[in-house]
């Protein structure tokens, strides 16, 4: 999608902090972080949200969630914990219409934190 701001990161046109890339996935570091490490995993194919999931294949909203296990072991984050979260819809305060999931962690964290 032309106007889509993670469309732009994936695709190498909107410069951002890469920390995890294939074929199918892009991660990379929020711009306005909530916790010491906060990540955004996205796929390269645009879908608006978990309401559209159906539009990519299996494996590639497996991959979201191994790549998002892979990043917080690397962020040594594992020990303590994480968060995983993944807003759907304006009730929800999702704010880019590209389905994302949001990586949380290096603090303890109350409810806040979604």
């Amino acid at each position: 999608m032309a106007d889509c701001v993670f469309c732009g990161i994936a695709s190498g046109k909107i410069p951002s902090t890469i920390v995890y890339e294939d074929a199918d996935v892009v991660a990379f570091r929020d711009v306005a972080p909530q916790t010491p490490v906060h990540i955004l995993i996205v796929p390269r194919e645009h879908v608006a949200s978990f309401n559209e999931v159906d539009k990519l294949g299996d494996d590639i909203v497996a991959k979201m969630f191994r790549v998002a296990s892979r990043l917080a072991k690397e962020q040594g984050l594992r020990e303590r914990g994480y968060r995983l979260v993944s807003n759907c819809g304006v009730d929800a305060c999702q704010s880019v219409p590209h389905l994302h999931i949001h990586l949380l962690g290096g603090r303890a964290m109350g409810a806040d934190i979604a």
